[in-house]
This record gives C-alpha cells, sequence and structure tokens, in this order.
C-alpha cells in the first residue's frame, strides 16, 4: 500500500542515521542501503500516485487537526524522486571524495538526518511539521558545512546556525498566530480559513524567515561562505537540495495562505532581481571556484523567485510550474557542478581560477563535467533550466511584465561571463609551466557528477511529461 511507501521514504533514512551514528565502521555501508531503499520506496511511491493521483495517509488513524498526514501529489513526489536521486549519487561521490576517517564517520549520519528533513518537508500537510522538519534540516545542514574542520567553515557554519535559527524563529511565531487565528494549523486548515489581518501577519512572518533561509538577496549573506567552504559532497547537497526544501514550502503557503496584495509579489520578484544581479556581479568578482559555483546559487535563487512573482498575483496559478522547473534544473545541475569543482581541486591543488590555466594536471572529465553542468544553470537548450527559463519569459510576456524579461537576460549574459572565466582556464595552454602531465585517471567520485550534468541536459527534453507529472493531484487546486 501507499501509505507504507510514505512512511518508509520519512523513517528508512532517519533509522538509517541512527544505525550509522551508532556503527561508524559500517556507516558507509548502512548510509548507501538505506540511500537505495529510499529511492526505492520513491518510486513506489511515484507509481502509485501516477496512477491514482494525490495520496492522504493519516499516521496511526490519527487525522487532522489533532493528528498527523502525510500527502504525495505529483508536485511533492517529484520533489522526493530528485532529493532521492541526486543524494543516491552524492552517496556514491562521496565513498571516494572523503578520504578523511572523521569526515565519514560523521558525513552518512548527518546526511541520512537531512534526507529525514527533506522527505518530511514534502510529504508534510502541518506547518508545525514543516517547522519541525525545518530544524531537523537546519542541524544536519550546519554539520555538514563544518565537516571539513577548516576555521573558514566554522565560522560559515556559525553563520549559517546564526540565519537558520532565526529565519526558524520567525517561522515559528508565524505558526503561533495562524494557531490563534484559525485554531488549526494543517494545510486543509489554511484553505478554509477566512482571511484576517492576524493571517497575513502570520504569513508575514513565515515568508521573511523562509526567506532567509532559502538565502534571498539581501538575506543571503550567510550561503555563499558556507556552500564554498564545505566538503565537495556536503556543498553539493547544500546547494543542490537543502534550500529546495525552503522554497518548496514557500509555493505551498503563498498558494494555502494567499499573498495580500499585488505589492508583495512584485517586491518578491524584485528581491529575486536583486539576488541574480548582485550574485553575478559577485560570482564575476569571486577568485575560488567553489566560491564562484557558490554565488551562482544566489543568482538562480533568486531567478526562481522572479518565475514566482513572473506574472503577478493574477498568473500564481501557472508561475509555480516554471518555479518548480527551476528548482528541480538547478537542484540536479548544481549538485553536479559541485561535485565536478571538488574533483577539480582535487587533481589540480587548487580552486583559485587565475591559475587554473597554470596547472599542468587537467582533470578533464572533471572540466567537462562543469561545463555541461554550466550549460543547464545558464540555461541553454536542451537543457532543463532552459526550459525553466523559457517557461518563465513566456509567462511574463503573456502578462505583460516585460522587465522580467530584462532581467532574466542579463542574468543570462553575466551567467555566461562567470562561467566563461571559468572555462578559459580550462582551455588555455600558454601560461602553464613545463610540459601537460599526464592524467591521474578516472575515479568513483568522477561518475556522480558527470551523471548528474548528463542529466540536467537530458532532463530538458523531458520537460512535458515531467511538468504533467507534477500536476498530478492538483498540488495548489484541491483541498489537501
Amino acid at each position: 500500500m501507499t501509505p507504507d511507501a510514505m512512511s518508509l521514504a520519512l523513517f528508512v533514512p532517519l533509522f538509517g542515521a541512527i544505525a550509522a551514528f551508532v556503527l561508524p565502521r559500517a556507516a558507509s555501508v548502512i548510509g548507501l542501503v538505506a540511500v537505495l531503499a529510499t529511492c526505492s520506496a520513491v518510486a513506489w511511491l511515484a507509481r502509485e500516485v501516477m496512477a491514482e493521483g494525490s495520496m492522504t495517509v493519516a499516521l496511526g488513524g490519527w487525522a487532522p487537526p489533532l493528528g498527523i498526514a502525510l500527502r504525495a501529489d505529483g508536485l511533492s513526489v517529484a520533489m522526493l524522486a530528485m532529493t532521492g536521486a541526486v543524494g543516491l549519487l552524492v552517496s556514491l561521490g562521496a565513498l571516494d571524495a572523503l578520504r578523511d576517517a572523521r569526515q565519514r564517520q560523521y558525513f552518512w549520519p548527518l546526511w541520512l538526518l537531512l534526507l529525514t528533513g527533506m522527505n518530511g518537508v514534502y510529504l508534510s500537510t502541518d506547518i508545525f511539521n514543516l517547522y519541525v522538519m525545518i530544524e531537523v534540516i537546519a542541524l544536519a545542514a550546519v554539520g555538514l558545512t563544518v565537516l571539513s574542520g577548516t576555521r573558514a567553515a566554522v565560522q560559515a557554519g556559525l553563520e549559517y546556525m546564526y540565519a537558520s535559527i532565526l529565519g526558524a524563529l520567525l517561522f515559528l511565531l508565524g505558526v503561533g498566530f495562524v494557531y490563534l487565528e484559525a485554531g488549526r494549523l494543517d494545510f486543509a486548515g489554511l484553505i478554509a480559513a477566512e482571511p484576517s489581518a492576524g493571517l497575513s501577519a502570520a504569513l508575514a512572518l513565515m515568508v521573511v524567515g523562509l526567506l532567509l533561509k532559502t538565502a534571498l538577496f539581501p538575506l543571503h549573506f550567510w550561503l555563499p561562505a558556507a556552500h564554498a567552504n564545505a566538503t565537495a559532497p556536503a556543498s553539493a547537497l547544500l546547494s543542490g537540495l537543502v534550500v529546495k526544501a525552503a522554497l518548496y514550502i514557500f509555493l505551498r503557503l503563498t498558494t494555502y495562505m494567499p499573498l495580500p496584495d499585488e505589492i508583495v509579489i512584485t517586491l518578491i520578484g524584485a528581491l529575486g532581481a536583486g539576488a541574480v544581479l548582485w550574485g553575478g556581479v559577485q560570482a564575476l568578482r569571486a577568485e575560488r571556484l567553489k566560491m564562484l559555483v557558490a554565488w551562482s546559487t544566489v543568482v538562480q535563487i533568486g531567478l526562481i523567485f522572479i518565475a514566482f512573482a513572473r506574472a503577478g498575483q493574477v498568473g500564481l496559478s501557472e508561475s509555480w510550474k516554471a518555479a518548480a522547473l527551476l528548482i528541480l534544473a538547478h537542484g540536479v545541475a548544481k549538485a553536479g557542478m559541485f561535485l565536478a569543482a571538488g574533483r577539480i581541486r582535487t587533481e589540480v591543488g587548487h580552486d583559485i581560477i587565475a591559475d587554473l590555466d597554470r596547472s599542468a594536471i587537467r582533470p578533464t572529465l572533471a572540466q567537462f563535467t562543469f561545463a555541461l553542468a554550466a550549460i543547464s544553470l545558464i540555461g541553454l537548450p536542451p537543457s532543463l533550466g532552459f526550459i525553466g527559463k523559457w517557461s518563465l519569459m513566456e509567462g511574463a510576456m503573456a502578462a505583460g511584465y516585460w522587465h522580467w524579461v530584462v532581467v532574466t537576460m542579463i542574468g543570462t549574459l553575466m551567467s555566461v561571463a562567470y562561467f566563461s572565466r571559468v572555462f578559459a582556464g580550462f582551455l588555455r595552454f600558454d601560461r602553464m609551466k613545463g610540459e601537460l602531465a599526464e592524467h591521474k585517471g578516472w575515479a568513483i567520485a568522477d561518475v556522480a557528477p558527470l551523471t548528474l550534468a548528463f542529466a540536467a541536459i537530458t532532463l530538458g527534453l523531458m520537460a512535458a511529461p515531467i511538468l504533467s507529472f507534477i500536476e498530478l493531484g492538483y498540488p495548489f487546486g484541491a483541498v489537501p
């Protein structure tokens, strides 16, 4: 039965995290088995959703508002599938990328705890449970950030922790206001509640908390350092997966609790535009490869919020699809890019962009992977990133919001510029001292990023079925 699939997707990684922590010597095996089992449960759930549409189960037989319900529809299962697939490939890459025993010991329980929180977000139908899950995610994400043990990573982890705590407190205050106004916290209750000033204040608090957790400009101060100074597998998880949970919650809440004014949506789009422009400038100035990739995450987050605001309040019923496509595209491509950047740093010995062309070692497969992932992030055809950007601009043009098209095009040109800085280092040989050294060969860690990069391209060819799938169960068109 499908309820078993939902429960397995939630509890298998949780018990796996506990087992990996208790049995550190077997952590890698436990982690891989748990991730594989979770992916199998998600595949099972996807098959059932395709056959029956949205599905809801009350845990322990207690229905809301007193009990906890899990719900799966096309969008939530698509997010589960992206999380599981990316997570499985990052897990395979971590087998080779994490060679320090202490890092391996703590990576697996933290990653499985993170997977538990992510899956909990995508299956939850209660905003208090969402609060609990984003706290679980934050706990694991901060641990992954400081996993390398460097001073820069610890400092970045502290900034991340402070931002996460503040965002969670704002979200929790909003949850309290909702309960005072509506007397219940499940999505069905939010949809049925009468609009009021209290609910508007609650939504404002929760949205600000989520914007802080997604690192939307100008609340992005914690993200670049956290993502750039973590280990490569941790960076891939943080950038490819973690920020998507808050984005998903944002989409749900702003549909079940409609934003009170067109001005608010315009403001959100303007913040997205600020992220695209400011993040692009900082990426152009970045000295390190991983820092450039981290700043490009700020850009992509801004683009997702522009997609949300592309046609104003009237267009929200369709704009979420463009935002969802960009979320999926970024999750796959950015995870591959961070893993590739980690491979380049390992092979070359550094990730200073200006000196990449001085290296006698050229990790050609990792460089090729980086370039493939960049195709989707820039938004070139036939990648899924291109389909997401095209959907954004098509909706904006249809609604007469040409300013979003202009910002998107400027952001695209800037992304070409800052990624070209890296490509130049890959292709130039005139500043290299000595003869070109023989490459050390491929490793297990090369397989995961290359697979993710190819997926980011080929998924664009499957955009129509993906769109049809995420609409299953009417994610924003029916009472949960």
